[in-house]
């Protein structure tokens, strides 16, 4: 699990709720496939909807243009993200997301290696509605600050647990890693943290970077599947 701060501010944030205020919205359930339709029962946005396309698009961009995002999560493909509110009562348990997804409007698949949660609503304007990743070290429970992300192995089990107060809004989106393997993103994803600190506290030569540039960048050339 990876998070990234910040990854809207508070004006977008702002911004993408009350153009979702706007928008149509349908049962979660739709969306659902197999055994993930019994236990979802949330609102999502229409994602036919031009100014929900428009909101999943500019969240695109966002994540392009966020270095900590690339690092961890190597995108190859990514799904549109899609847009759903969790009212008083509604939940969604524990699942794990299609191994394949279409793209919608096209052809395409790809397969989901990294699943990725923008929160839209602040921690104190709703009870209940923590994001529970299943890890190798136990539940993990999530409710960050409107504007950040959390990014995790969509093989991971995880549930929404029910909202008792309020209203929780976010962004969900899934991709296609370049590397696979989590534990190997997870490997290049320190490496490269590490280099960017050393760059950034100006201690390492540049015969030292290079030699680490050189370590990561064939790493990659190991493992990526393009």
């Amino acid at each position: 699990m990876v998070v990234i701060e910040q990854l809207l501010s508070a004006q977008e944030v702002g911004d993408f709720r009350a153009r979702l205020a706007d928008a149509p919205w349908q049962d979660g359930c739709r969306t659902a496939e197999g055994m993930a339709a019994d236990v979802k029962n949330n609102g999502q946005a229409d994602p036919a909807d031009a100014g929900v396309r428009a909101l999943a698009n500019a969240l695109l961009a966002r994540l392009g243009q966020n270095p900590r995002f690339t690092a961890a999560a190597l995108p190859q493909r990514i799904f549109p993200p899609c847009f759903n509110r969790y009212g008083e009562g509604e939940t969604y348990g524990f699942h794990v997301d299609a191994a394949i997804m279409r793209i919608p409007g096209t052809q395409d698949v790809l397969r989901s290696d990294v699943s990725g949660t923008v929160f839209l609503s602040d921690p104190d304007e709703y009870d209940g509605g923590e994001l529970v990743i299943q890890t190798h070290y136990g539940e993990q429970a999530l409710k960050l600050p409107a504007g950040s992300m959390v990014v995790y192995p969509s093989s991971s089990l995880h549930r929404v647990t029910p909202v008792t107060r309020g209203q929780r809004l976010a962004a969900i989106t899934w991709l296609q890693s370049m590397v696979p393997g989590a534990e190997t993103r997870a490997t290049l994803f320190e490496l490269d943290l590490a280099i960017q600190s050393l760059l950034a506290a100006g201690t390492a030569t540049r015969e030292q970077l290079d030699a680490l540039h050189h370590v990561y960048h064939n790493l990659i050339r190991q493992h990526a599947q393009l």
